[in-house]
């Protein structure tokens, strides 16, 4: 069940809040310009190309353009069974997204598969959504964040850019997100 966590970021030791509470992570997200929503799961393959995932999820998928005007829309999978070299792949995806960074587009996720964690520093907070299958998350353009996939990474998601260039992060060099919390620790929380 997806959780949001938010710490003052000085105190990273102690949350503010957590909650489950989905219309709570909704409203305070909104705040920040984020989006927050969910989407109904659809069967998939164990191994699913792009091409399944996107053909599943067409409608969905269709909305979210019609609304945003994204003109690209991929996948990116890793799944332990099926991603070569997945040892190397965890552990270099992790840490290109551990960075905090920010993006001149909007960055728009959703996990049809697995999960992973979205921290959003604005307003002197860190907001950490742990998002699950099912969640869509957008992170609005210009603001700072990081992405923790864990130590064992097994996720699959669906991303949604406005031109051609894709994933572009403008890393800000700050260590902040050594500070808080990992995904590890997050999924570790009592639902």
């Amino acid at each position: 069940m997806t959780l949001l966590t938010v710490w003052d970021e000085n105190t990273p030791e102690t949350p503010e809040l957590q909650t489950r509470d989905a219309a709570v992570i909704t409203d305070i997200l909104s705040g920040l310009g984020a989006r927050f929503s969910r989407w109904e799961l659809k069967p998939l393959s164990d191994d699913p190309t792009q091409e399944e995932v996107l053909s599943a999820y067409k409608d969905d998928i269709d909305a979210v353009n019609a609304v945003q005007g994204y003109t690209l829309v991929d996948m990116l999978k890793i799944l332990p069974d099926s991603t070569p070299d997945y040892a190397q792949v965890a552990l270099d995806s992790r840490s290109k997204f551990l960075d905090e960074h920010q993006h001149d587009d909007d960055e728009d996720r959703f996990f049809a598969r697995g999960s992973g964690v979205f921290y959003l520093r604005a307003n002197g907070k860190v907001h950490a959504v742990f998002c699950e299958a099912g969640d869509v998350i957008s992170v609005p353009a210009n603001t700072t964040h990081w992405f923790d996939m864990g130590t064992a990474p097994e996720y699959i998601s669906v991303r949604f850019f406005h031109d051609d260039d894709g994933w572009v992060g403008n890393f800000t060099g700050s260590g902040i997100a050594k500070n808080f919390a990992t995904y590890d620790e997050l999924a570790s929380v009592p639902a």
